[in-house]
């Protein structure tokens, strides 16, 4: 298995351009902050993995894993790579980096996650951020392209079970509330009232078919980075910094599938199963089976993709607390609520703390760790020792699921 060491998320309100910064310079300040909180030294860092998107559509800039040698000389001459897979691009660099470190090659690991995304238009960011979509063949008359793949799984969501908005709503309410606890969120100072979470045009506009305005998550500037070890490093690490090795968390299972990039062909295979995704449902299985567990009882929080809030309803099945189709349930009975069963994004997920897209794997697995050894501050579920993450990128095109625990 693996074990992380400590990371740190940069906060998801800030505007870089706004604020003179730049992707190389964010990228310096969260690896040495990082570093800082970690209690590491850059020349610790045996390998560097970078998770992004689109650098090179929002600020021209490609080959990111040279930014290790930028950020610190001791770096200069590091073994690195950056990993693209839209929104579960930060997941992948993670699993990379876990082989490595399984392979024997290397013993510790950093792994960076960013996105600059604030500094065009609105139009422009979701032009770019379609990359991940066949937009031609299938999304060729909208203007935001993910809005409107999301209303399309509502579509099918509601064809297949029957749906009500107002379970959509209530799944937003819950992320917004919880943002407000974690003082990184980009949405912890946002007002909202009653009317914001209805049908109500004035209120919540509709941006492209049955998507509106509160089911998106955010557009975001952000980092975020984790230090990967093996168990050899890890109980170096414990016993130079007076730590009981049995407290780090650690990586134990992890599920990774893709599907076709096509959101139609998808629908296509998964005619007549019992999950509108399949590839997304034995990603989850897989994770708990490397980790020895299996049903979502022995999970105490889920750090899921809610890039809409129709994303995390499919999510609430494919992670089996409902059966699928009656993800409502679950809404309606409380229990993804912080104070039930099981907890779903206590961080404030990518609607309220943000989803800087190379990023949220990254801070995914940062929060997942926090919250199974206790350090996740307002927002820390009460009694976590065994998270589950799910990140997704394009219309499931690949997903990506971790299982993060702690022994202690």
């Amino acid at each position: 298995m693996t074990y992380i060491l400590g990371g740190t998320q940069t906060d998801f309100a800030k505007n870089w351009a706004r604020e003179g910064a730049d992707i190389g310079a964010a990228f310096s300040e969260t690896l040495h902050t990082g570093l800082a909180s970690a209690k590491l030294n850059a020349s610790d860092i045996e390998t560097g993995h970078v998770g992004n998107f689109v650098a090179e559509l929002f600020v021209g800039q490609g080959l990111l894993g040279g930014f290790f040698g930028m950020a610190d000389p001791a770096l200069d001459g590091l073994p690195t790579a950056r990993h693209e897979a839209a929104c579960a691009s930060g997941s992948i660099a993670i699993l990379s980096a876990m082989s490595e470190i399984e392979a024997g090659r290397y013993d510790l690991a950093c792994v960076m996650g960013l996105e600059q995304m604030r500094n065009v238009p609105g139009k422009q960011a979701a032009k770019y951020l379609g990359a991940a979509a066949l937009v031609d063949q299938e999304y060729q008359d909208a203007t935001y392209i993910w809005p409107q793949a999301f209303s399309d799984l509502a579509e099918e969501y509601d064809a297949r079970y029957g749906m009500d908005y107002k379970h959509l709503m209530r799944i937003s309410e819950i992320n917004f509330a919880n943002a407000k606890r974690n003082p990184n969120a980009q949405t912890r100072d946002w007002k909202f009232t009653p009317d914001n979470f209805t049908e109500s045009d004035e209120h919540n506009p509709v941006i492209e078919g049955r998507t509106r305005k509160m089911d998106c998550g955010q557009v975001t500037d952000g980092a975020a980075v984790i230090f990967l070890a093996s168990a050899e490093r890890a109980k170096q690490y414990a016993d130079e910094n007076g730590l009981d090795f049995n407290t780090l968390p650690r990586i134990t299972g992890w599920g990774h599938r893709s599907g076709p990039i096509s959101y139609k062909r998808k629908l296509e295979y998964s005619a007549g199963d019992d999950y509108v995704f399949p590839q997304v449902r034995r990603a989850v299985k897989d994770a708990r089976a490397r980790a020895g567990v299996s049903g979502i009882d022995t999970i105490d929080a889920v750090e899921t993709h809610d890039c809409f809030a129709m994303t995390e309803y499919m999510a609430i099945d494919h992670l089996g607390i409902t059966k699928p189709g009656e993800a409502w349930k679950a809404i309606e009975e409380g229990r993804i609520d912080m104070g039930g069963d099981i907890p779903i994004n206590p961080s404030g997920g990518l609607m309220g703390l943000g989803h800087p897209v190379g990023a949220t794997g990254v801070r995914m697995a940062l929060d997942g760790a926090k919250q199974v050894t206790g350090t996740a501050g307002d927002y820390q579920v009460e009694g976590a020792k065994r998270m589950q993450t799910l990140n997704i990128g394009g219309s499931t095109t690949t997903t990506v699921s971790l299982i993060i625990e702690s022994a202690a």
